[in-house]
């Protein structure tokens, strides 16, 4: 296992800039989750420390070895590719050891990393087929496994699950998790998919338009996010953001909605004048009367254990409700909305949390 350092990196295509002066620790034995949409540079990014992009400026460290500069082959990584590669003419055990005997290692030793690989990824039966006989997950598991008898210091991921459906995708992402609990090497894994991000990850790295907007556990991102981007990626259905004019009144931090509705928020939460308000879903509820607002529903989703109910205020500001699976709101009618605002966010005009904005 290894610590990853990332020292001020950054990448250019052309004028094109991907990566621009990036800097992140990887401590050894974590699992690291880079997320963010298509073109963030988060597999970039991977490409990078894999040695398979140059890096135009800055130091790559592994294991407290600058690696910069080092051949992919030298750098004492594996990588796991979305669609598997694997030589479609040899066997399971054929496509495991084809590396390993390529820089000379012994029999004895290879068949021993076969056979540890196979034990630890339960392929013991896989052996001797060929790919075009194996599923599409038990092919991502031949391929974790070529990975893995390389014993690297750390795993890369490059959208692993993509190619896989929906089912095949949660099993194999339990999969992956406690097989980094049994061998605890650090992993680096890359996914526009919150969900894998959410339930794998000791840490996310949210990535927009090449630069890091946050680095936390999962929860931290979920419930504190550093930007209103962040907190707009993070979570199905995104978080409301509604416009608001923050004052305070007597010791008490009020916000008016465009809507004229004033909603009280708590001590904790800091800023002045326009800003947007940032709820949860869940922290929306629906009431026939007495609400902080009033609002006509438009669309109602039932999930059997969750109903989402999408909800348009008077001045035209949407806003998505999370209440229980057998609600009874309809579309077309006019409901009460109240705010838990104990979890609220405040982010300003720049797209920062206040709390971030006052730190900077």
């Amino acid at each position: 296992m290894a610590d990853i350092v990332l020292d001020h990196v950054s990448k250019s295509f052309g004028k094109v800039r991907v990566i621009d002066d990036l800097s992140l620790t990887v401590q050894s034995g974590e699992f690291i989750v880079f997320l963010g949409p298509s073109g963030s540079g988060k597999s970039t990014l991977l490409r990078m420390i894999a040695g398979l992009e140059t890096i135009d400026r800055g130091r790559l460290l592994i294991g407290g070895r600058e690696c910069q500069t080092v051949a992919p082959g030298q750098r004492n990584v594996a990588m796991v590719f979305q669609n598997y590669a694997l030589y479609p003419h040899m066997t399971v055990r054929e496509n495991m050891v084809f590396g390993l005997r390529n820089i000379g290692m012994a029999s004895d030793e290879i068949r021993r990393r076969v056979e540890e690989a196979a034990r630890i990824l339960e392929m013991d039966q896989l052996l001797d087929r060929r790919p075009s006989q194996l599923s599409g997950g038990q092919r991502q598991r031949v391929a974790i496994g070529r990975a893995i008898v390389k014993e690297p210091a750390a795993f890369l991921f490059d959208e692993p699950l993509s190619n896989l459906d929906a089912a095949l995708r949660v099993r194999t992402r339990v999969e992956l998790a406690e097989l980094h609990h049994r061998i605890g090497t650090t992993m680096i894994y890359v996914t526009h998919d919150q969900t894998e991000a959410m339930t794998m990850a000791d840490r996310i790295v949210v990535l927009n338009d090449c630069r890091i907007e946050q680095v936390g556990t999962p929860m931290e991102v979920y419930t504190a996010p550093a930007s209103r981007f962040v907190a707009g990626f993070i979570g199905s259905p995104a978080m409301n953001f509604l416009p608001v004019e923050v004052i305070n009144s007597d010791g008490q931090a009020l916000a008016t909605l465009d809507d004229g509705s004033t909603i009280g928020l708590p001590p904790d939460i800091a800023g002045r004048g326009r800003l947007d308000l940032g709820v949860r879903p869940e922290n929306v509820g629906i009431v026939g009367e007495g609400g902080m607002t009033t609002g006509k529903v438009k669309v109602v989703e039932h999930l059997g254990d969750r109903t989402i109910v999408y909800v348009v205020l008077g001045d035209g500001t949407p806003v998505t409700a999370q209440t229980g699976g057998h609600s009874q709101v309809r579309a077309g009618e006019v409901v009460g909305l109240t705010f838990d605002v104990e979890g609220a966010r405040l982010f300003g005009t720049d797209g920062l949390a206040q709390d971030q904005a006052a730190a900077i």
